[in-house]
């Protein structure tokens, strides 16, 4: 037997575990005692996290539909297939008419190819993962207050936090091992303030607990920060010194009336008075959040208020304080690094900016697009000259992730040529006309960056099962089908490349990596040692900037029809859209099937029975599944978890989105329920 350190391929905490490997095939999983983040332990799906690489169902031989069926091809005529459609799409519509989704399953090499691929050989900037389903509104409300889009502080600072407020994430079961750190600081003494919707395991150990109505946030944030100022806990000297604006927002500030508060929201006064207080009277206060806060219309404003309330208590800039965007997928912040948006080059360089295109034009050898191009969501909403009609879907399912389901569904049917490369036959891959079997985690080398800005190695414990290719290696020898040739031998070329274009990860080399555990970005050179907390003296956009933030309400509020606000999530067994995590045994044992849960008061109004079939319906669809009674839900709220295909959660959710970050509002919207 044999052991090979590697990175959790789940969640953004970004775990280090050993592989256990036995006659080529790995049989178990040890967590890493002196990684800092696991510090000897895994949560569930960490354990479990092997299980899935033998599965059955790998894709192990590249597939072609014929006759309406997928039939076993070469690689050689699968690449040269896709790399005539897409030759021919771009001739006969223009490079607008393609679009790439990358992934934040993928490594950073794989996201830095896959967007060259898109720019230098596509010419287009319709490439996008699904940060834009997460924390697009992080990166554009971050960047706005302070410059930079990503968690200001690392991890285990939480530790040695007074105070932590948590709002949006349910972190005991999303995040368990940074679920360990606020309990270390609990343990120190610390104070908890805990703002949710749904009555989350983490509220029972909460000094404070507020649960406002979905879609209020911007009003309990207004409410607070109103609270600290008029009772003169902001912090004079740091806001002089450090910001900008502040007169402005202070006065708009002074406007909002407090009465809305539990108008709105429904938290009283007194409780939110007491949280303000926790949160304002001491030194060292961190703020964490998740997709409770960003899967909203208003998901850009909720961030920008949160940096608001951060910057008024001068919790910012320095050790144990800050606000902390928890990523949910092992490489959402590596990818959003390597510039798999359309906006932006790798390290957030915009593809407008001129003298940063040359830049990447001349090491590629290039011309590049000088637009911004569709998101994730346009991309399946386009008509006209923005109407997609061939993409690259790289370890994405859109065909359950995406909101409004049938549309998106019916999106990928009318494309005229469709290629995915994934692991598993997903629900996205039953549409393709090519499907290209990838690597997993274990089979491959690479990076991958965890919520905390940790750049980490991903390596290879055996060979990739079958005919499976590493994603960089399929993008590679596709873009040489197309003549444009990437003459990379291994993950680490990759990297020095990223390194030479990057400026904050412009000291990241493998052979750094392969000592101590990890680096932070920025690293702007190999004599850098890496940031573990952002702004250090000064905000990366010089000052941080206050702007007040109205109230807007969510887009689909329930009525006389649909009476019940829906909001959907995830749960501690299953990952993402299920495709790993339903093919774990302990994993689907522990949570087989889809169910919604519902107070038991609402239930017993309906008629509906505990762990029986109930029906919901939305304006855009209807599902059946079991009811779950639970008294953490209030009365006419329902929660229902997104990974079930036999029951997709996103049949129900609409596609009004963020008018800045463009995520949707998966977060509210209205049903009614029916007994079955």
């Amino acid at each position: 037997m044999r052991r090979v350190l590697t990175t959790c391929c789940f969640c953004a905490c970004g775990c280090n575990l050993y592989l256990e490997i036995e006659d080529g095939k790995i049989i178990g999983v040890i967590p890493s005692k002196q990684h800092p983040i696991a510090r000897g332990n895994l949560c569930l799906k960490g354990w479990s996290s092997f299980e899935f690489v033998h599965h059955k169902d790998r894709l192990q031989y590249p597939l072609i539909r014929r006759n309406g069926g997928l039939v076993q091809a070469s690689w050689e005529e699968a690449l040269g297939l896709v790399a005539k459609r897409f030759s021919d799409i771009q001739n006969n519509y223009g490079a607008q008419s393609l679009g790439v989704l990358s992934s934040a399953k993928c490594t950073n090499e794989e996201n830095y190819l896959l967007m060259k691929f898109a720019r230098a050989v596509l010419k287009t900037n319709n490439v996008d993962h699904c940060a834009r389903l997460c924390h697009s509104p992080s990166v554009i409300g971050l960047s706005n207050a302070f410059g930079s889009g990503a968690m200001t502080n690392s991890i285990s600072e939480l530790a040695g936090a007074e105070v932590i407020l948590v709002t949006g994430s349910n972190t005991t079961e999303q995040h368990p091992q940074i679920a360990r750190f606020i309990f270390d600081a609990l343990a120190k003494g610390a104070k908890l303030i805990v703002v949710d919707p749904r009555r989350i395991p983490l509220s029972r150990f909460a000094d404070v607990y507020l649960q406002p109505r979905l879609g209020t946030d911007v009003i309990w944030l207004n409410g607070m920060m109103k609270i600290i100022l008029e009772e003169g806990f902001l912090d004079d000297t740091f806001i002089k010194m450090r910001t900008e604006n502040f007169r402005t927002f202070r006065e708009a500030l002074r406007r909002f009336d407090l009465e809305q508060v539990k108008a709105i929201s429904g938290i009283t006064i007194e409780q939110l008075r007491r949280a303000a207080r926790i949160y304002a009277s001491v030194k060292r206060a961190m703020i964490i959040y998740s997709m409770g806060i960003t899967q909203h219309i208003s998901g850009t404003d909720n961030v920008q208020s949160i940096a608001n309330l951060a910057m008024l208590t001068g919790h910012v800039e320095q050790e144990f304080t800050g606000v902390g965007p928890l990523r949910g997928q092992n490489n959402v912040q590596g990818a959003c690094d390597m510039g798999a948006l359309p906006g932006t080059l790798s390290g957030y360089q915009s593809v407008a900016d001129e003298g940063v295109r040359n830049k990447f034009e001349r090491a590629w050898k290039a011309n590049l697009p000088t637009t911004p191009g569709l998101t994730a969501i346009d991309m399946f909403h386009g008509t006209g000259d923005k109407k997609v009609r061939g993409m690259l879907i790289m370890g994405e399912n859109p065909a359950l992730s995406h909101p409004d389901l049938k549309v998106t569904q019916a999106a990928l049917q009318e494309l005229e040529f469709l290629a995915v490369a994934d692991i598993f036959m997903t629900e996205t891959a039953e549409f393709a006309d090519v499907v290209l079997p990838a690597a997993s985690f274990a089979e491959k080398d690479g990076t991958t960056t965890s919520t905390e800005r940790r750049i980490q190695r991903v390596r290879k414990a055996i060979s990739p099962l079958g005919a499976s290719k590493p994603d960089w290696q399929i993008i590679r020898e596709l873009s040489s089908c197309m003549n444009y040739f990437m003459d990379y031998e291994s993950p680490a070329e990759i990297m020095e490349e990223i390194a030479m274009l990057t400026p904050i990860y412009g000291g990241v080399y493998y052979d750094r990596l392969e000592t101590g555990w990890g680096l932070f970005w920025p690293c702007l050179n190999r004599d850098h040692t890496g940031t573990p907390f952002l702004h250090k003296g000064s905000f990366v956009r010089g000052k941080g900037r206050f702007e007040y933030i109205p109230y807007k309400a969510p887009a689909e509020l329930p009525d006389e029809e649909y009476p019940f606000y829906l909001t959907t999530g995830r749960i501690a067994e299953h990952w993402h859209t299920g495709s790993m995590s339903r093919r774990i045994t302990a994993l689907s044992r522990e949570r087989p099937e889809a169910f919604v849960e519902i107070n038991p008061k609402d239930a017993k109004r309906l008629g509906v029975a505990n762990r029986k079939p109930v029906r919901v319906v939305s304006r855009r669809g209807r599902i059946t599944l079991n009811a779950r009674f639970t008294d953490d839900i209030p009365e006419k709220m329902v929660y229902i978890p997104f990974h079930f295909t036999e029951a997709p959660a996103n049949i129900l959710t609409h596609s009004h989105c963020d008018p800045e970050a463009k995520i949707p509002e998966f977060k509210v919207c209205a049903v009614r329920l029916e007994s079955v």
